[in-house]
This record gives C-alpha cells, sequence and structure tokens, in this order.
C-alpha cells in the first residue's frame, strides 16, 4: 500500500478530537450554572411530596404490557 500525503492542515481524527474536547470543556463550564438553577427551583416541600401517580393512561400501560 502507498502512503497518502496529507496535504490538509488538520486531517480528520484530528478535528474530531479537537470537537470532542471542546463539548467536554463547554459541559464542564456549564454543569455549575445548570446545578444551581435546578437546586433553586425546588423547595424543600417539593423534595419531599410524593412524585408518582398511578393515573388511567399508566394502568392502561402496565395492563397491556402485563406488570
Amino acid at each position: 500500500m502507498k502512503k497518502e500525503t496529507q496535504t490538509q492542515g488538520v486531517d480528520r481524527r484530528g478535528f474530531l478530537r479537537s470537537l470532542g474536547a471542546g463539548a467536554g470543556a463547554a459541559a464542564v463550564a456549564a454543569a455549575p450554572v445548570a446545578l444551581t438553577e435546578a437546586q433553586a427551583a425546588e423547595s424543600d416541600a417539593d423534595k419531599k411530596k410524593a412524585r408518582y401517580r398511578e393515573t388511567d393512561h399508566v394502568k392502561t400501560y402496565y395492563r397491556t404490557n402485563r406488570y
């Protein structure tokens, strides 16, 4: 096999690697902001209340899937 010479400055792997690194850095930078907003939106009473409700459509789902 012949080796192909690269005429471009950035190859495909390098480009995808840089995209992955940029996305990871953006996720880390945005994480503290997202956590503080979520904590502020939920009060202590909201944390303690029951969230699961067995409604008619849930009962239908259970019946059709034999749970």
